[in-house]
């Protein structure tokens, strides 16, 4: 007989680690020495790259046949913030009017525990079922990401191991359990771009060239045009302007330098490349017309990407809608999240607790909302490995 795993307790323990990326403090051992009771093989792994932060991750295993359905998750959190704030320690765990509170609880360390305490469950009724669980558990998703999900999807990739399906454990509902299953994310492309021009005295313009100019120019050329209405599956891909700056102490010099900064959030109609060329386009033409120089630079944070609603998506569908009585949709608004990782590697979607308090203060998530995760993970692991 597996030893049962108390979601709630178990949340309660890792909360408790005050894991403010990159930091692990213990988080991930606290996973791992679960994970072994129940059987699990696990592989800590550490990267890191020079001039980033060496971050813990973990992928355990218990089976080796297939069909092999993964759950994915992260135990870093956010930085509380301001601690005066808070009603209660961000990191004591405390339960009150039928709510756990505690950074990390919604985003994800709730998630984790749920689904862990759902295998153990499944496990002790089920110890020679017909597959493989496993867990792909980082420590990088709320920081730069580069040391985490995406490393250890690549010790994946040459180890030839084969992941048939994976459940994200991000909050994906906004209010009430049950609302949303994320089965495709938007990309996102940032672009940082410096216009430079020739300083001068503001009274002799026609001796100086204003960088200003050309930098709202081509703000507003890109900004108005509408980049697409969207489809099906996705919302209109949408541009923002995130910082405008230009390093002037005083009023009567025209400066030499402006920059700026903004991010596209993109559907499936879109790819980086394509972007990337379009936002070239646009800042030549306006940088020919206006004789100035421009430096740009294009960073991509994740590609927008689509799991198909094939039987398992629709088969879990109907479990959550079943068990939280809510018309469950699929969808793919949002941020991003490791999910933009693994789909290189298997079809994934994300479900998770209700995220309306994450990352701010009193982040906390329902007790009874866990204890109803806890109880559709445990169906979705059944309906999986069911053959009949």
């Amino acid at each position: 007989m597996s030893k049962l795993i108390d979601e709630i307790r178990f949340t309660q323990e890792l909360i408790k680690i005050p894991s403010i990326t990159p930091r692990d403090l213990g988080a991930m051992n606290v996973v791992t020495k679960h994970l072994k009771k129940l059987g699990f093989k696990c592989k800590l792994m550490s990267f890191q790259k020079k001039g980033t932060e060496k971050i813990i991750n973990l992928y355990a295993r218990y089976g080796n046949k297939s069909p092999n359905l993964c759950f994915a998750g992260h135990t870093d959190v956010v930085p509380a913030g301001d601690l005066t704030a808070w009603s209660i320690d961000p990191f004591k765990a405390k339960i009150k009017k039928g709510y756990l509170f505690g950074r990390g609880v919604s985003d994800m360390k709730g998630g984790i525990g749920c689904f862990i305490s759902a295998v153990s469950h499944f496990l002790n009724q089920n110890k020679k079922f017909d597959g493989s669980i496993s867990f792909l558990i980082t420590g990088d998703e709320e920081g730069i990401a580069v040391n985490g999900t995406k490393r250890v999807v690549e010790y994946l990739k040459k180890k030839k191991e084969k992941i048939d399906f994976c459940i994200v454990g991000e909050p994906s509902n906004r209010s009430k359990l049950g609302q949303m299953i994320k089965n495709g994310r938007r990309g996102s492309i940032t672009t940082y771009l410096t216009v430079k021009g020739k300083q001068g005295h503001i009274a002799y313009p026609s001796e100086a060239l204003n960088p200003a100019t050309p930098i709202i120019k081509i703000l507003d050329e890109l900004k108005s045009r509408s980049l697409d209405k969207g489809n099906k599956n996705f919302q209109p891909s949408n541009l923002e302007i995130t910082k405008i700056h230009i390093d002037n102490e005083v009023d009567n010099v025209i400066p030499a330098k402006a920059s700026a900064t903004f991010n596209i959030r993109y559907n499936n109609l879109h790819t980086f490349n394509s972007l990337k060329k379009r936002i070239l386009t646009t800042i030549k033409k306006i940088e020919k017309k206006f004789k100035c120089k421009t430096e740009v630079k294009f960073i991509s944070t994740g590609v927008s990407f689509l799991t198909n609603p094939n039987q398992t998506v629709k088969k879990i569908q109907r479990i959550i809608q079943k068990e939280t009585r809510q018309k469950t949709k699929l969808s793919t608004s949002g941020g991003t999240s490791d999910a933009r990782f693994i789909k290189d590697i298997a079809p994934c979607i994300e479900f998770g607790l209700v995220g309306n308090t994450m990352h701010q203060v009193d982040e906390r998530s329902s007790i009874k909302d866990m204890k109803k995760l806890k109880s559709i993970y445990l169906k979705i692991i059944k309906s999986f490995f069911d053959k009949s």
